[in-house]
């Protein structure tokens, strides 16, 4: 009889912070500028530059903390992590060892059986990021990008309480759900600004001890890493299988091959030989400075979904949906503040909108229309200036370069016909072109009508509102 095996599974979650500048500089920390232009003295590691560090980092680190239900470090500091590496400039990292500014909190997920569990973080701690290496094939070279080197990061380190690739996803989900919230970062994994390593080991079910664990970097999606969790878990089951044993390392994950390979050994703290850092002052955070940073925090999910279940009321699967993205909540809560239909807004956003998200592979933090031209869309929908067909054709424009949905119509002749008249002499020859339909629809076959609906809306190139077509078909076969 095969064994049975329990995966165990910790991250380490670094999350850029969204300052405008670096934790230990005034260099800009905005994503894509050329190489090397956000950076000075401090952040390229040059003799004799001296850090001082950004309050703001401080502040948002201790805003996730709360967040997380974890007990703040009132008295933290900063210490030198040493290691060798061309994208690290000073040859040593700028960390946070003994004392971390967050210890011992959790979050809580739902897994895939419904119920509710709570994963521990072990601690936070608060760092610079190194720089960017680029491997240039064609020239056989590598060049070192410093633009991110000295940019704010959290590191979240969970406990290893995860024991699925469905709650690591589960958890991250949250994670990232609760930072976007706070403001403290976008957490855009294809950006880097979101980045999971996992620490997974196998050991039998029943088992107290843990087995022998591997780190894997390199995962920038949700999908990679619930690939190399699975892919990691196979391997370490395999080796178990045939009597060999399980290195401790760090390997990188290769998500085009399914596959990781080993990088390193896994280095423990002593071999990164950390010491208190000399050029920064210990960091004291005082009780009241922590209830500032409380009384600033804003409506977290939780609480933003009895709101709208209360105030706007729609159902509970659209509120749901609506406030898993902080960015689709802030654009339903300003479009319904200008147009007053939150059925309407949260139609838009839970149909149109999360289909051409799927289709073009987005995540809704990329959203880039203004709400105004929502709810403008809106309103010349109630005018019934156009029609809903032709409005979904204009919310693509307004989703894809934000256009002013009123100023498209005009321009494209995309308005209703308010002609009646001339209305009714197109649905007068439609009627008399389809007899057939006709005699259906006196037969008692009501459904007849909407073929005829349908062969007038081409008839008009869509330009004509359904409502008028419904009304004026009625009174002609009615008579």
């Amino acid at each position: 009889m095969s064994k049975q095996y329990e995966t165990v599974i910790g991250l380490e979650v670094h999350v850029e912070l969204a300052t405008k500048t670096k934790i230990f500089c005034a260099c800009s920390t905005e994503f894509g500028g050329a190489p090397n232009t956000h950076t000075c003295p401090v952040c390229t590691g040059m003799p004799g530059s001296l850090p001082v560090l950004n309050k703001e980092v401080v502040e948002k680190a201790v805003a996730v903390g709360l967040a997380t239900n974890c007990t703040i470090t009132q008295n933290c500091k900063f210490d030198r992590k040493n290691y060798f590496y061309p994208d690290n400039p000073q040859n040593y990292q700028i960390s946070q060892l003994y004392l971390p500014i967050c210890r011992n909190g959790g979050v809580e997920i739902e897994t895939e059986s419904g119920e509710k569990k709570i994963i521990g973080i072990h601690e936070i701690h608060m760092e610079e990021d190194a720089g960017k290496l680029i491997h240039d094939e064609w020239d056989d070279c590598s060049l070192v990008d410093y633009n991110r080197s000295g940019v704010p990061l959290i590191e979240i380190v969970s406990e290893p309480d995860m024991r699925s690739a469905d709650e690591v996803i589960a958890y991250l989900e949250k994670l990232r759900m609760i930072i976007q919230y706070l403001g403290a970062s976008d957490c855009k994994l294809q950006e880097g600004s979101m980045r999971a390593d996992v620490n997974l080991s196998i050991r039998e079910s029943g088992a107290e001890a843990f087995g022998t664990r591997t780190e894997m970097k390199n995962l920038n999606s949700f999908k990679a890493i619930a690939r190399a969790i699975e892919g990691e878990k196979e391997r370490q089951i395999e080796l178990l299988e045939e009597g060999k044993a399980v290195v401790q390392e760090t390997r990188r994950w290769d998500d085009s091959k399914e596959s990781s390979y080993a990088m390193r050994s896994k280095e423990d703290a002593q071999d990164y030989r950390y010491f208190p850092e000399p050029d920064l002052v210990p960091v004291i955070i005082s009780d009241a400075w922590i209830e500032e940073i409380r009384s600033r925090q804003p409506e977290l999910r939780t609480e933003k979904l009895e709101r709208y279940k209360k105030e706007y009321d729609i159902p509970e699967y659209d509120a749901e949906i609506l406030t898993a993205h902080k960015k689709l909540a802030d654009i339903f809560e300003a479009t319904v503040a200008i147009c007053n239909k939150p059925k309407e807004v949260s139609n838009w956003l839970m149909v149109e909108t999360m289909r051409l998200l799927k289709e073009k592979n987005m995540e809704p933090e990329d959203i880039s229309f203004a709400p105004e031209n929502l709810a403008e869309l809106i309103g010349l929908i109630d005018q019934s200036i156009i029609n809903r067909t032709v409005a979904k054709e204009v919310f693509e424009k307004i989703f894809e370069d934000n256009i002013k949905p009123a100023a498209y119509v005009e321009e494209n002749g995309l308005k209703n016909v308010a002609d009646d008249g001339a209305l009714k002499s197109v649905i007068e020859g439609i009627v008399e072109a389809n007899p057939q339909s006709v005699a259906d629809y006196k037969a008692g076959k009501k459904k007849a009508i909407g073929f005829l609906v349908g062969q007038t809306m081409k008839a008009m190139k869509g330009k004509a509102d359904p409502g008028s077509i419904n009304k004026i078909l009625s009174e002609i076969l009615d008579n």
